[in-house]
């Protein structure tokens, strides 16, 4: 029925269908994305793979290994580095000082085979490390799981190398739709509403004078819809056709991985801790 709808064929199967592409796009659970990648990169089939790149750290450097052996393009979709306010925030702001982001959401079953941390953190957490040129230096997380049997609300304070510091929340059990982000930095404020889209920034060397604040200007953008997924899609065929760089590669995904995987390492610390002092049950 959908492949009706699409005017696209069927493949029977996985081999059946990279014997009849050039590239494919892999937007499986996350436990798949290995296996069915893999068996694209082996057989030279460009791979854009949905967040996360895989399941674990070992699983996404071999697919990043399979990529240079190969020559494919292997990108992940971390789909926020495509939007408007991505590039407006990047565009404005050099080295954050402190970011705060927040993502929250009703409760829907989709997603709840993994943590919040890999279903919703994982877009701030790849956001963040875009914008803060530097490794983590630590990480103190605390979640709970509400009504699946993973964490389904979070909160994780990243401190990097530099300095710079980010709370980051997530939650698919809220009563509204939120996705904020805040940095301070040099340059000034910036709030970023992503589900308005709209931006927000007060500084000194973009927008219209505040009179009586010593100079500090205000910047306010807004944007119509922007369709990340299809500028996520372009960019990919850029990639496979022209060899145009890959704005999120391998790299970029294993760095969002990596720290996913720290943030529920700690969480699970801080959860060991509550239950040793009968904060929550075991």
């Amino acid at each position: 029925m959908v492949a009706k709808e699409a005017g696209c064929a069927v493949a029977e199967s996985l081999e059946a269908l990279i014997g009849q592409v050039d590239a494919v796009i892999v937007a499986a659970p996350a436990e798949h994305h290995f296996p069915v990648a893999s068996a694209c990169l082996k057989a030279g089939r460009h791979v854009l793979v949905e967040k996360p790149i895989a399941a674990t750290l070992e699983e996404a450097n071999a697919l990043a290994a399979l990529a240079r052996e190969t020559g494919c393009v292997l990108q992940v979709g971390h789909l926020l580095r495509y939007s408007s306010e991505h590039r407006a925030i990047s565009e404005r702001i050099g080295k954050p000082l402190y970011i705060e982001a927040t993502r929250i959401a009703p409760f829907k079953p989709r997603g709840t085979d993994v943590s919040v941390i890999l279903d919703l953190m994982i877009h701030d957490l790849d956001l963040v490390l875009s914008l803060v040129d530097s490794p983590i230096e630590s990480i103190d997380a605390v979640g709970v799981a509400v009504s699946s049997e993973h964490e389904d609300i979070s909160n994780a304070r990243v401190r990097f190398a530099n300095g710079c510091v980010a709370s980051i929340s997530a939650s698919r059990i809220s009563l509204k739709t939120e996705r904020r982000m805040r940095v301070f930095s040099e340059e000034g404020y910036l709030s970023a509403d992503f589900v308005q889209q709209e931006l927000t920034m007060i500084g000194r060397k973009r927008g219209l004078p505040l009179p009586g604040t010593g100079g500090f200007r205000r910047e306010a953008l807004k944007w119509k819809d922007c369709d990340c997924l299809a500028a996520e899609h372009d960019a990919f065929a850029a990639s496979c056709l022209n060899g145009a760089p890959i704005l999120v590669d391998a790299e970029a995904g294993i760095r969002a991985l990596d720290a996913a995987i720290r943030v529920k390492a700690s969480m699970d610390a801080s959860r060991k801790t509550m239950e040793l002092s009968g904060l929550i049950n075991s």
